[in-house]
């Protein structure tokens, strides 16, 4: 499934002007998010997937994306107001010029939801245009195996994410693979 990557990359990218003011901290521990499409379209199950995270991680990841947006976007924009953060962003991926708009909603440090909508000119991977929404809260400490930087994809694919930001991408976690459960 490709949609979760795309969205990933175009929060990464929405995101990372907010690394130079003040980045929303989350609570370290197990985070279960929730990906929706409107590609997807409406019968459609959401991409769940499971994250355990800590401060470094926090950090590796907003380094990494401000580094991508130095490198891709022309334009990048992003302001708090209150609980909520508005981006605007204009990157290149490939031949494909990214127009985006993020709205990230915080729930204290344990919750939060963020818009993406984006426009791609020419079409990216067969897409004009995606609206996407990124359901994410905190559901306790680490467990499951899982250490921080620890990723399981929708399809249930485990990596660790530090070091992604040395550009060497995920690794594969060095614990070894479980299934989480996920709250309904």
């Amino acid at each position: 499934m490709r949609m979760p990557v795309i969205v990933l990359a175009a929060a990464v990218l929405a995101a990372s002007g907010a690394a130079a003011q003040e980045y929303p901290k989350l609570k370290a521990g197990q985070w279960e998010l929730t990906m929706s499409s409107a590609k997807a379209g409406a019968g459609a199950k959401p991409a769940k997937s499971t994250m355990c995270t800590d401060d470094a991680v926090q950090k590796e990841m907003t380094s990494m994306a401000v580094g991508m947006s130095k490198d891709m976007c022309t334009k990048n924009e992003f302001r708090r107001e209150g609980a909520r953060y508005v981006g605007q962003s204009e990157c290149k991926v490939g031949d494909s010029k990214i127009v985006s708009r993020t709205l990230m909603t915080l729930t204290g440090d344990t919750g939060y939801r963020t818009e993406i909508n984006a426009t791609y000119d020419p079409p990216f991977m067969g897409m004009k245009e995606a609206q996407s929404v990124i359901e994410a809260r905190y559901v306790g400490a680490c467990r499951d195996g899982l250490v921080p930087g620890d990723f399981i994809t929708p399809g249930g694919q485990k990596v660790n994410m530090k070091g992604i930001g040395a550009m060497k991408g995920p690794q594969p976690s060095t614990q070894p693979a479980r299934t989480p459960k996920v709250a309904q």
